[in-house]
């Protein structure tokens, strides 16, 4: 996938970072991640999107739209985490935050692990586990996903990694006012933030769920 370095890619690249406030000195190893998963692709079919341009968008700049919310929190597990979205992104962008990319399957797992070692991420790790059965119980401070799993699914999967008080970053489309009226008791949607995704025109929000204050 060598027109991952076109120029045209990185200047697109480079518009997007400035307008989520993020330093084009991210760009060479968004790149690198991008190509690199260009390249397994071909073999396994880690995700649907083939095409440089569409993936820029839809997996580096869609993941990168919520840096703001994870600068600070210090440990976030994204669950299902699959290529790596949106946890290699953000641990590129955020060299403070401590990333664990939680995956049960298997190809994908060692997609991971080989991004991870390629691009010297220090500050993530993969767990190759369910969510559901990773023993780390109060772990995080946070946790997300990108899947579509509803929010009482991601905290029925992962809410027991949380240390008391953490929370659910749920990356969305438009607002689920269906899956926040379901949500299990003791949780409520503590923010909800309309994310502006250069170059997708999609709506997409993100809704902070933590615990029912006692």
């Amino acid at each position: 996938m060598n027109d991952a370095f076109d120029p045209a890619l990185r200047a697109e690249l480079d518009a997007g970072l400035a307008a989520l406030g993020l330093d084009a000195s991210l760009a060479p190893r968004l790149l690198a991640y991008l190509a690199l998963l260009g390249r397994w692709n071909k073999t396994y079919n880690l995700t649907a999107i083939r095409d440089p341009r569409a993936m820029v968008a839809l997996h580096l700049l869609d993941s990168l739209a919520m840096h703001p919310f994870v600068r600070g929190i210090g440990s976030l597990a994204d669950l299902g985490s699959g290529a790596g979205l949106p946890g290699i992104p953000l641990a590129i962008a955020v060299p403070t935050l401590q990333v664990t990319l939680v995956e049960s399957n298997g190809k994908k797992a060692r997609f991971l692990r080989e991004a991870v070692r390629t691009l010297g991420l220090d500050n993530a790790r993969v767990a190759e586990s369910r969510a559901e059965t990773l023993d780390r119980p109060g772990a995080f401070n946070a946790i997300t996903a990108r899947a579509m799993a509803t929010l009482a699914d991601l905290l029925a999967a992962g809410a027991h990694l949380l240390r008391p008080g953490g929370r659910l970053l749920a990356m969305k489309g438009a607002l689920p006012e269906e899956e926040i009226a379901a949500l299990p008791p003791g949780w409520r949607v503590e923010a909800t933030r309309r994310l502006a995704v250069p170059g997708l025109d999609a709506e997409r929000h993100l809704l902070v769920v933590g615990p029912q204050p006692h």
